[in-house]
């Protein structure tokens, strides 16, 4: 039996980049941890994003992370894991710039090897 432990390097890689670029701000380099289409599920709604840009420039200053200032992950747990596809039991949280905890979110996140990139091509949360 193989361990994955490659594709398990390579999809956590992709969650660090996904976070980091989330932080930052940055909707380009967010994207690029992306396969396309990609999958969310969250706040009773499925959204296939099957593009770059899909996102509205105002994306942090409103609605569900009008008070964001980062996130940070608590929990990453492979539950499987194969040579082009590593499932992530996650949970993740929102903080507002004092610090404070705006919540905690678990969720399910999908990462697929395409064409030699590692991209998040599902998730599932319960964050709005």
């Amino acid at each position: 039996m193989t361990d994955h432990t490659d594709a398990i390097a390579g999809a956590r890689n992709c969650l660090d980049d996904f976070m980091t670029a989330f932080n930052a701000r940055d909707l380009e380099a967010w994207e690029a941890t992306f396969n396309f289409p990609s999958i969310r599920l969250a706040s009773g709604t499925l959204a296939i994003i099957d593009k770059p840009g899909w996102h509205p420039k105002d994306t942090f200053e409103r609605g569900a992370l009008a008070e964001w200032d980062h996130s940070d992950w608590e929990r990453r747990e492979v539950i499987h894991a194969g040579p082009g596809k590593v499932h992530f039991d996650t949970r993740f949280a929102r903080y507002r710039a004092d610090g404070s905890v705006i919540g905690h979110f678990d969720s399910i996140y999908v990462v697929t090897l395409e064409n030699g990139h590692w991209g998040v091509k599902a998730r599932s949360s319960f964050a709005p």
